[in-house]
């Protein structure tokens, strides 16, 4: 693979190159104010081997313009039609790339021009991104979830996991939710133990309260893109993108009660959520589905040995409660029935040889909805230990699917419990034996508060094979300069087909590694 480095892309946009081709007069100079600027970088996601899709905001209403290229000179390149930003989609826009090469090095740059003086013309902005590939080559994918949690913000050292994820130079960087944190307000200053304080040097209005108004939840996303390290992986990598709770409010469901809660004007889940969903698709690369306005849950492919299959563990779910149903039904579901069905398809008619499942919870893990109290499901696990209820039935009904259609080599990944582990499922050990073995790996928080670690629950028989969470005498919400922020890596080898998981901290140690051999149908 080559490695195109940041300062290259920079380096080699020229905004003469661009305006020229495409019959603007040159822009004057003579003040900055008065030319349009792409407020908050640009960025890639939901990348598959002929297709992705790009990103970019800017001050004010404009026409952008875009060229695309495979070469990083754009010696040959080739525009697009532009498209116009307005204050409708809060100046953002985004494309789909169509028509590309399969594991081809893509390089795209946007020029914008104001609408009210189309002369006045911005510095072009440049990104790169490499297609999937078409036949078997060595893959590389990073993952982890949680950013800008529990008040920490952006301080002197920035947001150092992305720029750690960065020096990898993976193909794709997963991100598992809780990309947002609109719940969580933020102070300038937060006392640390030992007498020294975290300061948060980047600090928004909007970061300041929690988020009710669609400005407000668009400004929680504005926020993470003022961070210098997550603006330069957005610049060389594409970011594929699920949700969780946090983008809306913690543990959100129909079940959820803002009554009491002095913070918010606004009481209506429903109407927080379709705001933060407004303001989660203008603000990532996830793909628009046509069928399902809005829709999260999807599939990439990613050449012969990788799909990934995203899933969205909170929209379809019934109301958060004790999840001890016996029954599935709408209550009891935490994927919905029409998500299973679209995942049993799709993972019946993969033909990669590894099947990744973004989770955005874990599915062993006790997760509780009321943690004070010790008591409801917020993920999967109801804390019983015993048959599967609950939300568990559409978990033990999927994961007995996927063994008798005989699909093999499914490894989930998850993020939401801000600390870093790798679990393997066994039914030897499990209340429901009718399974395969398999691997879950739980990476996180990139920046925000590290807690754990979390109990088990024995219905699908999870083992502790690591762990890297914090000791009960450094206590909980340990803030990111305490170093325990976790992604981790996967690798799959062109030749041999092994997948090599990885899991590591924002100083790049390699905490722990294992390689699973592949399993080919006879």
């Amino acid at each position: 693979m080559n490695k195109i480095s940041r300062r290259a892309f920079v380096t080699s946009a020229s905004a003469a190159g661009l305006v020229g081709v495409s019959g603007l007069a040159l822009p004057y100079y003579s003040r900055a104010s008065q030319r349009p600027a792409f407020t908050h970088g640009i960025q890639s996601g939901d990348i598959d081997a002929t297709s992705g899709v790009v990103w970019t905001r800017t001050d004010r209403p404009s026409r952008v313009m875009f060229e695309v290229s495979s070469t990083e000179n754009f010696a040959n390149p080739l525009r697009l039609a532009p498209l116009d930003t307005s204050p409708a989609s809060d100046y953002t826009v985004k494309r789909l790339l169509t028509d590309l090469t399969s594991d081809q090095d893509i390089f795209y740059r946007m020029v914008a021009a104001d609408l009210a003086d189309i002369n006045a013309v911005s510095e072009p902005i440049v990104g790169r991104f490499r297609t999937a590939p078409a036949s078997k080559r060595d893959i590389r994918f990073a993952w982890s979830g949680d950013t800008a949690g529990q008040g920490w913000g952006i301080d002197d050292t920035g947001m150092k996991t992305y720029a750690a994820i960065g020096k990898h130079t993976p193909d794709f960087f997963l991100h598992s939710g809780d990309t947002i944190y609109a719940d969580g307000p933020m102070k300038d200053e937060v006392e640390l133990p030992g007498g020294s304080k975290w300061k948060n040097k980047v600090l928004i209005d909007e970061k300041r309260k929690v988020a009710e108004t669609l400005d407000e939840y668009r400004g929680q996303w504005k926020y993470n893109m003022m961070d210098r390290h997550v603006l330069g992986l957005n610049a060389i990598c594409p970011t594929f993108y699920q949700w969780d709770d946090h983008e809306v409010v913690n543990n959100w469901s129909d079940s959820k009660n803002l009554s009491a809660d002095d913070r918010y004007s606004e009481k209506n889940i429903h109407v927080l959520a379709a705001r933060a969903a407004r303001a989660f698709h203008e603000m990532t690369t996830i793909r628009y589905e046509p069928s399902e306005p809005g829709r999260v849950y999807r599939k990439i492919a990613y050449g012969p040995l990788l799909d990934v299959f995203f899933l969205d563990m909170r929209s379809y779910r019934g109301a958060n409660g004790p999840g001890m149903q016996d029954t599935m039904t709408p209550q009891s579901r935490i994927l919905g029935e029409q998500q299973m069905k679209w995942l049993k398809r799709e993972l019946a008619n993969s033909n990669a040889t590894w099947k990744i499942i973004a989770a955005d919870m874990p599915l062993g893990l006790i997760v509780w909805n009321d943690a004070t109290n010790k008591a409801g499901a917020e993920a999967v696990s109801n804390g019983d230990n015993g048959p599967a209820k609950g939300r568990e039935l559409e978990i033990a009904d999927l994961l007995r699917y996927i063994k008798n259609a005989g699909i093999t080599n499914t490894v989930w990944l998850t993020a939401d419990v801000h600390y870093t582990a790798a679990h393997y499922y066994n039914p030897d050990k499990a209340q429901f034996q009718d399974f395969n073995p398999f691997w879950e790996f739980v990476s996180g928080p990139l920046h925000a508060g590290t807690y754990g670690p979390n109990d088990f629950d024995m219905t699908f028989g999870p083992e502790l094979k690591f762990i890297k969470a914090p000791t009960a005498e450094q206590g909980q919400n340990l803030p990111p300069s305490a170093g325990l922020q976790f992604f981790g890596l996967v690798d799959i080898d062109g030749a041999t087909e092994q997948m090599t998981v990885r899991l590591m901290d924002r100083d790049d140690n390699e905490l722990y590694k294992v390689t699973l051999d592949p399993v080919h149908s006879a």
